[in-house]
């Protein structure tokens, strides 16, 4: 019996897992194994603080897909998961952080069993989840060949259901709410945690829309807002520090609804900006104007990204890098989806549904900005940002 509080509709799961055993099919890879957290709850529903032990979904040639994790773990799929308890296979605790023995032996046991020791098992050889040591003992006892599947789960989820887009929009109206409080709060003086904790609040507290209010999730990124000259750093968190008058802080923030993620970046100058980041803001503004219009279907990644850097090429602004990624389903450390990028070299096609970040932010000697939107290509014209919030460098 499924559990009350599934996310999606069961048919929505079994278009799901069709869809991976085709791309299985594909591949040639006769039983998968997956320990990416959002695949595994793509898959199966299963949503738990647990991918800093080992556990993953199988999907063999047939049947439901297996969850297999720590015993304890095991509880929480049978509350997220629709698959029967025999399909949600544990492994003791002797198994965690142990020097003597490893959770794949329990797997490479858990395959064998099913019948499935000789066959092509897919794994994902890239991924932030899955340890050397843990390939060496899975390979090492598998009786059949051992190919590499980084991302074939991933590509399957490049298209979003209406549902997921749902849930999209959903996070995009917290996002908005996020980014109209951190303007209410941030002033000269205030210290950098107390805007996040007013960033936290928000992020959790939710929105509302034509149904309800809704509460929000956490993100797979921490909040990342540097200032000034911090601000030419891209990852950066925060500290204790108050605001000071003549620098900006870029927000790199996302709004979370049931693990899907809308990111949306904003920045706010206290004082007055200089004037080379004035005529920076009009360059990228006009430049997501560009990638926007570009982002349509039949066009490619690449497109998206050429009609950006031209406006930067136009303008004499130099800038390097991908200026955006998938988004969707996501866990830590990375909201994004790891499949395509929005790159010049990139060619890969465009199609209703699929969502991205587009994250076109410049770091330069001395400063930072980040303006950015969550784009949803459209069944025809141009791509429809997920959220509505001003699109500028914020004054303040």
């Amino acid at each position: 019996m499924a559990p009350a509080q599934l996310p999606f509709e069961l048919g929505e799961y079994a278009d799901r897992l069709a869809r991976v055993r085709s791309a299985m099919a594909r591949a040639g890879v006769e039983v998968l194994f997956t320990c990416d957290p959002s695949n595994m709850a793509w898959l199966t529903g299963y949503d738990g603080w647990s991918f800093y032990v080992h556990q993953g979904v199988l999907v063999g040639p047939d049947g439901d897909p297996v969850f297999w994790g720590r015993k304890m773990d095991t509880m929480g799929a049978l509350r997220t998961c629709y698959m029967q308890p025999a399909d949600m296979v544990p492994y003791s605790d002797d198994y965690v952080m142990s020097v003597e023995r490893h959770p794949m032996e329990t797997l490479a046991a858990v395959i064998a069993e099913r019948g499935w020791g000789r066959l092509r098992l897919g794994v994902e050889m890239e991924n932030y989840y899955y340890s050397a040591r843990a390939h060496a003992v899975l390979s090492g006892l598998h009786d059949g060949p051992v190919a590499d599947a980084t991302a074939l789960v991933n590509w399957c989820r490049a298209v979003k259901s209406e549902a997921e887009i749902g849930f999209m929009t959903r996070a995009a109206r917290i996002v908005e709410n996020m980014h109209a409080r951190i303007f209410e709060v941030m002033e000269v003086g205030r210290r950098k945690n107390e805007v996040v904790a007013e960033i936290l609040h928000s992020a959790v507290w939710g929105a509302e829309d034509e149904a309800g209010a809704f509460g929000g999730d956490y993100a797979a990124i921490a909040p990342l807002l540097p200032t000034g000259a911090d601000a030419t750093a891209a990852h950066l968190t925060w500290d204790d520090r108050p605001f000071e008058s003549g620098a900006g802080t870029f927000f790199e923030i996302a709004g979370v609804y049931r693990r899907y993620h809308c990111p949306l970046c904003r920045t706010i100058y206290l004082g007055t900006p200089p004037d080379d980041l004035k005529r920076a803001e009009a360059a990228v503004i006009e430049g997501i104007d560009a990638g926007i219009d570009a982002a349509r279907p039949g066009n490619t990644a690449g497109d998206v990204a050429r009609a950006f850097y031209g406006v930067l090429e136009r303008r004499g602004i130099e800038r390097e890098g991908r200026c955006g990624y998938p988004i969707g389903l996501s866990y830590p450390p990375d909201w994004g989806e790891r499949t395509f990028s929005i790159r010049q070299s990139d060619d890969t096609i465009l199609e209703p549904n699929m969502t991205f970040h587009f994250m076109p932010a410049l770091w330069m000697d001395t400063w930072g900005l980040e303006i950015t939107e969550t784009l949803r290509v459209a069944g025809s014209g141009p791509a429809v940002p997920l959220a509505d919030y001003p699109r500028e460098l914020f004054v303040k």
